[in-house]
C-alpha cells in the first residue's frame, strides 16, 4: 500500500508528523490486528507491506488515515510549525472537494496490490526498502531511520515488523 499526502506537501521532513504516523502503526498493531511486515515513510507518502488476519484492512486503514489527520492538523496548527499558512492553504483546498469535510490530508486512493508470490513480496520489499536509497538520502537502505529495512538487517528500528525470511543486510 502506499499512502500520500494531498498536493505532496513534504509533511514527514519533520520527524514529529512520522512520530504520529509510528505511534499510529504502532497502536494499529496492538488493538487493531495490523500485522505489519514493511514500511517506509518519505517525505509525503508511506509504503507499507501489511495484513490484518480478520479481512479490516481497509478500516484500519480508514481510522489510521483519521486519527492520523487530526494529529497532523493539531501540529500544523500550532505557532512553532513555519509552514502552518501554507500547509492549511493545501489542505483546506483539497477538502472542499469532499462533502462535510474543510481539510484533507490524505489522498483518497491508497495504492494497493495483492501480493499472490513470495517471489512478488520480496519485490516490494525491496522497492520499499530502497525508496530512500533512490531518493538520494542514504547510501544504503537500512541507514534510513523510518524504514523496516533496519529490521530486516539485524538493527534497531522505530517500530517492529514481522520479517519475512530472506536474507537483508547490506551493513558492511
Amino acid at each position: 500500500m502506499t499512502f500520500q499526502i494531498v498536493g505532496w506537501v513534504d509533511i514527514f521532513s519533520r520527524k514529529i508528523y512520522r512520530d504520529i504516523s509510528i505511534e499510529s502503526l504502532k497502536y494499529c498493531q496492538q488493538q487493531k490486528d495490523l500485522k505489519l511486515f514493511a514500511f517506509v515513510i518519505m517525505s509525503n507518502h508511506i509504503h507499507l507491506l501489511a495484513q490484518s488476519e480478520t479481512g479490516g484492512l481497509s478500516d484500519i486503514v480508514r481510522d489510521f488515515k483519521n486519527h492520523t489527520s487530526k494529529k497532523f492538523l493539531e501540529v500544523v496548527n500550532d505557532p512553532l510549525e513555519s509552514r502552518s499558512d501554507w500547509m492549511k492553504i493545501v489542505f483546506e483546498y483539497h477538502g472542499k472537494f469532499k462533502n462535510k469535510q474543510t481539510n484533507q490530508i490524505w489522498t483518497h486512493e491508497n495504492h494497493t496490490e495483492h501480493i499472490y508470490s513470495d517471489k512478488f513480496i520480496r519485490q516490494k520489499i525491496n522497492y520499499i526498502h530502497e525508496n530512500p536509497v533512490r531518493a538520494g538520502i542514504v547510501e544504503k537502505p537500512e541507514e534510513y531511520l523510518y524504514s523496516s529495512a533496519r529490521n530486516y538487517a539485524g538493527l534497531d528500528g522505530v517500530i517492529d515488523v514481522i520479517r519475512i525470511d530472506g536474507k537483508w543486510n547490506t551493513v558492511s
